[in-house]
């Protein structure tokens, strides 16, 4: 074994759907890092070209709506006609934040048609390229909110307990074949998705002590859990869940008795 080629991902290629901000784009900027070629595939073409464009090199963007069924088909129909499929990261998600008995109809269709069904489709369309070629890497982001919640969270902690379970049983299903998939959750990151949160100051340090180090995460903190799910350093990983939380889910946080 060459430990020193653990996390190498040289002639590997890598699509990250959601690369144009946040998240994907610094998982994006992880997998180059380490040699991936990128797809960067986002519903804003532009922002994900000029994430593509900083990399340099043999980096792509594509555009891709994950909502849409024809959409994820034709996009994977039409990368597979020119590259491999290695690894595949979805990243997209939405939130609003209310009541259950306050939720519409239209709100609760357009949370879990983004965060469950796209990432349900997604799974599904990369599952069956991998799935023939014996080989490949899925990574989802769930949340700390399949585990834990807290009021207004209700639909998107639904959506996030689900694509834990999507995950947990597509590795069942295609780990005989030689694919691996599983679950990121992150706690609290510093993205575009939590914006309201970060305008409310009260809000804003609640969360943060909710950590063990007392802040909020960087979007750059969780480049390096997918770079290790998409390398040979997690060979032997599949059907898990990732937290990359600070310990939010570890820690009681209400009280912190003295210690002698």
């Amino acid at each position: 074994m060459d430990y020193t080629r653990l996390f190498k991902l040289d002639g590997r290629v890598a699509v990250v759907i959601g690369a144009g901000s946040g998240i994907g784009e610094e998982s994006a900027r992880g997998l180059a890092a380490h040699g991936a070629t990128v797809i960067c595939a986002d519903r804003q073409l532009a922002a994900a070209t000029g994430v593509a464009q900083s990399l340099g090199g043999p980096h792509r963007a594509r555009w891709i709506d994950i909502t849409s069924t024809a959409s994820v088909n034709e996009f994977f129909r039409a990368l597979t006609g020119e590259y491999s499929l290695d690894i595949v990261v979805v990243t997209p998600a939405v939130n609003v934040r209310k009541s259950l008995v306050a939720y519409t109809d239209e709100e609760f269709d357009r949370v879990v048609g983004l965060n469950l069904r796209g990432t349900f489709l997604v799974l599904r369309e990369a599952g069956r390229i991998m799935s023939e070629q014996g080989r490949g890497s899925l990574i989802a982001l769930a949340s700390i909110r399949s585990q834990v919640v807290e009021p207004g969270q209700g639909v998107y902690a639904a959506t996030k307990a689900g694509i834990v379970q999507l995950v947990r049983t597509l590795a069942a299903e295609l780990g005989p074949k030689g694919v691996r998939v599983n679950a990121i959750a992150p706690g609290v990151v510093d993205t575009p998705l939590t914006e309201p949160i970060k305008s409310q100051r009260e809000w804003y340090e609640a969360y943060a002590m909710k950590s063990v180090f007392g802040r909020w995460a960087r979007a750059d903190e969780m480049a390096g859990p997918v770079v290790f799910l998409s390398s040979d350093a997690a060979s032997y990983v599949t059907g898990t869940v990732l937290f990359v939380d600070g310990g939010w889910t570890a820690a009681d946080g209400r009280f912190a008795p003295p210690l002698e």
